[in-house]
C-alpha cells in the first residue's frame, strides 16, 4: 500500500494530467454513484492541480477482479476502463471518459461484501457503455445560459451540504446555482438525472448477465436513503443531478429482488480479499490508536493481524518486524506481504535489506509494475552501482506496463543520473513532471534533456512533444 504518511510511502500521486482533472471536476455529477460530494471537497483540499491518487497492488488486482465480469457482459471488455483509486474517504465514484473510472477508497471502506462494490462498478460501467459522457456535454454546450462549471460544483456543494447537515455549505452552493442561470440549469441537471437512473437499469441487468446478485447494489442506495433521511427536506430534488436515493432504491428494488441471483451468497474468496482491502485501507490512512480499537488484539483474523501490522509499521514501533513476519510464515506465498515486509524495511532506511522481499515479491507475482517499481526503488537506493543497469531496466518495464507511476519515473531518473546520463534523467524528470500536472517544469527539464539528445532520435521526440505540449482548456 502506497499512502501519504511518509515519503517513502508517498506513491500517491498528486493528480494526472491537468485537463483531465478538470474534465472530471466537469463530469462528477453526470457520472457519480453518489451525489457530487468528491469533486469540489479532494481538490481544495489537496492544494494542488489534480487528484490524489493512491497506487496498491492488491487493491487494484481486486478491482480488476470485480469489474472483468462487468465489463465482458457490458461489451467493453476489449476497451478495459482502467479503475483508479481516489485518496478520499466519502463513499463517491466517477467516469470522466470511456477509459477511466475512479473509484473513492471510502467506498472500499464502508463496503460490508464485495457485492456493494461491484454494485458501484455496474453502475460505472453504465454510464461507459451508454455513452451517457459523450451527450452530457453535449447536453451542456447546448444549455448557454448557465456557466457549466459553476452550475455543477454548485450541485456539488449542494449535495455536501446536505450530506454533512451544514446549511452554511448548502447555501453556498446554492448561490453558485443561481447565479449561473435557473430555466437552462434545470433541465440539465434534468438530462443528468435521467442518465443516472439509466444507468442504475443497465447496473442491474449487467449483474444478472454476469450471475451475481443485485443485493449489494441495493445496500449502496439503502445505506445513502439513510444518510439522506434527516438532510432531503433542505434539498430541492429538481436542482440536483442525481435523483434522490430513496428513489432509486425504489426504482430497483422490485426488480432486483425477481432477480433468480437475488440470494446468491457472495464469493467466499472475493469476501476473504475485500476484508483484506478493507483493513489495510483503515490501516494506512488511520491513527494507530483506531486501528487498536477497530482491530484488536483480541480479534485473530488475519486482516485483524494484518492492519496490526501495518499500523506498527507505520509508527515505526519495535514489533512491526516480527508482526509482518508472522504474516509471511502463515501465509509464504501471499507477495503482498513480502512488499509490505520490503516497504517497512524502506521506512528504517534500509533499502538494501528490502531488495529480498521485494524480490520475492515480484517472483510470486511477475511483471507486476508495482513491484518492479518498489524493486528498483531499493536497488537505486542501496547505492550499489553494479545494480543501477538491473533498476533502469526494472524501471523502464514498470512505465511501459503502467504509465502512470509518477516514482517509477523518478527513481529511473536518479538511476540515468547516477550512470551519468544527464539527458535521459532529464527527459524522466520531464515525464513525472508531467504526469504530476507540472508542466511549466516539465518543459523546462524537457527543453534541457533537447540539448544533450541526438536531433531526431526517439528520446529527442519525446522530449519535443513535452515541450510543444499545450494544454487543453475548458471552456464554459
Amino acid at each position: 500500500m502506497t499512502s501519504s504518511s511518509s515519503k517513502t510511502r508517498s506513491m500517491i500521486l498528486p493528480g494526472l494530467l491537468n485537463q483531465f482533472a478538470r474534465k472530471a471536476l466537469a463530469t462528477a455529477c453526470a457520472a457519480a454513484i453518489v451525489l457530487p460530494t468528491l469533486a469540489l471537497p479532494v481538490a481544495a483540499q489537496s492544494g494542488k492541480r489534480g487528484l490524489p491518487l493512491v497506487r496498491d497492488a492488491e487493491i487494484e488486482d481486486l478491482l480488476r477482479d470485480y469489474a472483468t465480469p462487468i465489463f465482458k457482459v457490458a461489451g467493453i471488455a476489449s476497451s478495459t476502463p482502467e479503475i483508479i483509486l481516489v485518496n478520499d474517504k466519502a463513499f463517491n465514484a466517477f467516469v470522466p471518459d470511456s477509459r477511466r473510472i475512479f473509484i473513492n477508497i471510502g467506498i472500499l471502506m464502508d463496503a460490508e461484501t464485495p457485492g456493494e462494490v461491484i454494485g458501484v462498478l455496474a453502475h460505472e460501467t453504465g454510464h461507459i457503455a451508454g455513452r451517457h459522457l459523450v451527450r452530457v456535454r453535449s447536453a451542456a454546450a447546448n444549455a448557454q445560459i448557465m456557466t457549466v462549471i459553476g452550475a455543477i460544483l454548485g450541485a456539488g456543494a449542494i449535495a455536501a451540504g446536505a450530506a454533512t447537515g451544514s446549511t452554511g455549505a448548502t447555501t453556498g452552493g446554492l448561490a453558485t446555482v443561481l447565479g449561473s442561470g435557473s430555466v437552462g440549469q434545470r433541465s440539465f441537471l434534468a438530462y443528468q438525472r435521467g442518465e443516472e437512473a439509466a444507468a442504475d437499469i443497465a447496473a442491474l441487468r449487467y449483474l444478472n448477465a454476469s450471475g451475481q446478485s443485485p443485493r449489494g447494489l441495493l445496500a449502496n442506495f439503502q445505506r445513502m436513503a439513510e444518510q439522506q433521511a434527516f438532510a432531503s427536506k433542505y434539498v430541492d430534488p429538481y436542482a440536483v443531478s442525481h435523483p434522490m436515493a430513496r428513489d432509486r432504491y425504489s426504482a430497483l428494488e422490485i426488480e432486483a429482488k425477481k432477480s433468480k441471483y437475488f440470494d446468491k451468497p457472495e464469493d467466499y474468496v472475493l469476501q476473504y480479499r475485500h476484508d483484506m482491502a478493507k483493513a489495510k485501507l483503515f490501516a494506512f490512512t488511520s491513527h494507530p490508536s483506531a486501528v487498536a480499537r477497530q482491530y484488536p488484539s483480541s480479534d485473530k483474523g488475519l486482516p485483524a493481524q494484518y492492519a496490526r501490522a501495518i499500523a506498527a509499521m507505520k509508527s515505526r514501533s519495535k514489533t512491526s518486524e516480527k508482526l509482518i513476519d508472522d504474516l509471511i510464515r502463515s501465509h509464504p506465498n501471499n507477495p503482498y506481504f513480502h512488499e509490505l515486509k520490503g516497504q517497512a524495511l524502506l521506512e528504517r532506511g534500509q533499502p538494501k535489506a528490502a531488495i529480498g522481499p521485494f524480490r520475492r515479491a515480484l517472483s510470486i507475482k511477475p511483471n507486476e509494475p508495482q513491484f518492479q517499481v518498489w524493486l528498483g526503488y531499493a536497488l537505486v537506493g542501496s547505492n550499489d552501482k553494479s545494480v543501477l543497469p538491473e533498476a533502469e531496466r526494472l524501471l523502464k518495464q514498470a512505465i511501459q506496463r503502467d504509465p502512470n507511476s509518477g516514482v517509477g519515473y523518478a527513481q529511473l531518473a536518479i538511476a540515468h543520473a547516477r550512470q551519468g546520463e544527464t539527458a535521459e534523467a532529464d527527459l524522466a524528470t520531464a515525464k513525472g513532471l508531467m504526469i504530476r500536472g507540472d508542466f511549466a517544469a516539465a518543459k523546462r527539464y524537457a527543453a534541457r534533456a533537447q540539448k544533450n539528445l541526438k536531433r531526431g532520435s526517439p528520446a529527442w521526440l519525446q522530449a519535443d512533444d513535452i515541450v510543444a505540449y499545450n494544454p487543453p482548456q475548458l471552456k464554459n
